[in-house]
Formats: C-alpha cells, sequence, structure tokens
C-alpha cells in the first residue's frame, strides 16, 4: 500500500514497493506547483549554509510581518507552524472541542488530529450527484440537532478540489460556530483574493484559517504553512507550540515567496489553462473527472473497465508513476483515484500510460478475466 502512512507522496516506500530508485518515479500522488520552487530559492539555500551556527528566529519576526502585510492583518493574530499539519493539530489541541464536523471525503489529517484530541467527529456526507459539496440543508441540519463544537474544512476541498459556497462558511459563522479553514490550496486559483476568507477574519473571532506555503511554491521538504485568527486564540496557541518549530531556512524562503508576484501570476495561468486540457484528455480513456479548482483531480474508474483503484495504482507503480488510491479517502469507494496536474510534458506521459494499463481491462474489450 502506497498510502502506508496516510498520504501521497511518500517516495521512499514507493521505491521499496515498485522497486525503482526514488529519482525514476513521476510522482502524482502528492500535489506540488510544477513550475517550482522559484528560481529565487536557489541562490537562497546556497547562501544559508553560514546561517546554520545560529538558532532560527524564535517568533518569525520578518515573517509574520510578511504575512501580516499580505493580507491587511494585526502580526498578533498569525502564528506560523512546520507545515499546515502542525498548525491543524494544534488549533484542535487548544479548542479542545468535544464534537467536531468534517466533510467526507476530506483531508485525512483533520480527523486524525479530531481523534487523537478525544473528540467525536461528525461526518457530513457529500455525494458524487452534487458534485462532492454539502447543501446548505444539510449544514443546518447537522449544527441544529448535533451542535459540533468545530467545523474542520478544506477549502477546497482534498480530494476533491471542490470550494463549498463561502455563503455556506458564513452562515455557520453567524450561528456561532467556530470554523477553521484550510486554504492550502487556495493561493491557486484566479480570484484567491475574492475567495479567501481571510478577509473576513476580523468580523468573525471564531474563524480561524490555514495556508500552507509548501504546495504553491514546491517545498514540501521543507515544511512552511501559517494561521491567523483571534488573537487571544492565537496567543494561546503559540505557548502550546513547540520551540523552534520553524527553522531558519523555512523563514527565509517564506519572506523571499511573497515577493513572487510573477512567479504566482505564472502559476495561476498555467492552472486555467491546463485543467480543462487534462479534464478532456481524461474523459478521452473514458473516465470521469471531477471539477476541480486547483492542482489536482478526482477521477472516477466508471462502469468501463474491470479494474479498482488499487489494482490500478499497482500497475501504474509498476511504469514508475504513483497515482493516489482514493479508497483510503473515507467516503470513497475503490472506484476512485486522484491526479495531480503537472507540465504536459509530464501529464503526457502519465496518461499515456494510464491507457496503456487500461486497455486490457476495457469490459467490451477483454476475453478472459483479470484478476
Amino acid at each position: 500500500m502506497l498510502e502506508k502512512y496516510g498520504h501521497g507522496g511518500d517516495l521512499r516506500s514507493a521505491s521499496e514497493l515498485f522497486g525503482k530508485n526514488v529519482d525514476e518515479l513521476l510522482d502524482y500522488s502528492s500535489n506540488m506547483n510544477p513550475l517550482g520552487p522559484p528560481k529565487s530559492f536557489k541562490q537562497a539555500i546556497e547562501d544559508y549554509w553560514q546561517h546554520i551556527v545560529h538558532y532560527p528566529d524564535p517568533v518569525q519576526r520578518e515573517l509574520v510581518a510578511a504575512i501580516a502585510d499580505k493580507h491587511k492583518l494585526k502580526q498578533e493574530s498569525i502564528v506560523v507552524g512546520n507545515g499546515a499539519a502542525e498548525l491543524i493539530d494544534l488549533i484542535v489541541r487548544q479548542l479542545q472541542p468535544a464534537k467536531a464536523a468534517l466533510l467526507i471525503p476530506s483531508f485525512v489529517e483533520y480527523e486524525q488530529a479530531i481523534v487523537k484530541a478525544g473528540c467525536e467527529p461528525i461526518y457530513i456526507e457529500t455525494s458524487e450527484q452534487l458534485g462532492f459539496i454539502p447543501t446548505l440543508e444539510q449544514l443546518q441540519q447537522v449544527h441544529a440537532s448535533k451542535r459540533p463544537d468545530l467545523y474542520m474544512l478544506g477549502y477546497p476541498n482534498n480530494p476533491t478540489g471542490t470550494l463549498i459556497p463561502m455563503e455556506y462558511i458564513l452562515y455557520l459563522l453567524d450561528e456561532g460556530a467556530t470554523v477553521v479553514i484550510d486554504e492550502a490550496f487556495i493561493d491557486f486559483h484566479l480570484e484567491e483574493e475574492q475567495l479567501t476568507m481571510m478577509q473576513w477574519l476580523e468580523r468573525y473571532d471564531r474563524l480561524f484559517v490555514i495556508r500552507s506555503m509548501t504546495k504553491f511554491y514546491s517545498i514540501p521538504g521543507i515544511r512552511l504553512g501559517y494561521m491567523a485568527g483571534d488573537e487571544r486564540t492565537i496567543r494561546a496557541l503559540k505557548q502550546l507550540q513547540v520551540p523552534w518549530s520553524v527553522n531558519s531556512l523555512a523563514q527565509r524562503l517564506g519572506c523571499i515567496a511573497f515577493s513572487e508576484s510573477e512567479f504566482a501570476d505564472q502559476t495561476k495561468a498555467w492552472l486555467a489553462e491546463e485543467i480543462p486540457w487534462m479534464k478532456d484528455a481524461i474523459e478521452q480513456l473514458h473516465l470521469k473527472p471531477y471539477a476541480t479548482v486547483t492542482n489536482y483531480m478526482l477521477v472516477g474508474i466508471g462502469e468501463h473497465y474491470d479494474i479498482n483503484s488499487k489494482q490500478l495504482q499497482q500497475l501504474m507503480g509498476a511504469r514508475g508513476i504513483l497515482i493516489r488510491d482514493a479508497a483510503t479517502f473515507r467516503g470513497l469507494s475503490d472506484r476512485y483515484i486522484r491526479l495531480a496536474i503537472k507540465s504536459r510534458k509530464s501529464n503526457h506521459m502519465m496518461l499515456g500510460a494510464l491507457a496503456d494499463v487500461l486497455k486490457d481491462y476495457r469490459k467490451d474489450e477483454r476475453n478472459v478475466t483479470k484478476s
């Protein structure tokens, strides 16, 4: 099982599983920006060696100031973390909810953090027929009957790539709910500034917004994210956080990232062009791509093929291409996979391998049963 630790992008496990060197693998199981890291990071990393003899700034002053400037927030309302994963865990431990609601399917670490904190998860089921987006009536019913202390929502959601309507989130906040919004992939969207929930932080003190910098800038090995919200809660989070959580290289690259406006524009323009191309190419394989606003796509295997997601992952892995078995997400069956969206060249390679694997499993073309 490629997702033995709960995630895609585990190249070490993939290397052991498929008997290939890491540099032989084309990774479609994790969702990094194929345009990154920005070129400016290279020089910063080369210069960094002389600074490793010093401790990092324990309160990340320069980076916090850059984040506050980007989002027009007070510095006191921001906490920086060792990736979004640390912040998800921190906010649940600080708030200590008795019941927390999450969509299914959604990012596995929401439920992990909730369960580890001894909290009861409340599942809000979404359906393929409605594009994996809950209805407002669903949220109203859950809020009225279950009264969750916390809502943990991906925005966009992972693995579906969908955006829950902003008015649904505002409804929950107006009802007095505490809502944590994970915007790990919102910066890929052309209308990021109009869509981000950061703009509502001054109005709602029960709203917390998490951002990851590892996906957009393609630096998952560095680990960097931040959260903004009510100053009192943020101050308490910092007290709960492990000292020296954010290393000095992460802080340095984070500061540089906010000056990379041209890189950001290029990324958004690339994705806006690549999503429809990818959707069309997948449909030509008689698979079912679902609408997405970010750099990954949930794909249904459908009824044309007699193969499940685990088998498909194994056969693609044997060809050196890693895909995500979406059955590992609660609420999805073994008829779904998740694919990253990468450069056109890489996408051609992946789709060619996918077509080659699937041709032997088409129900209308095979004469023998495949195991």
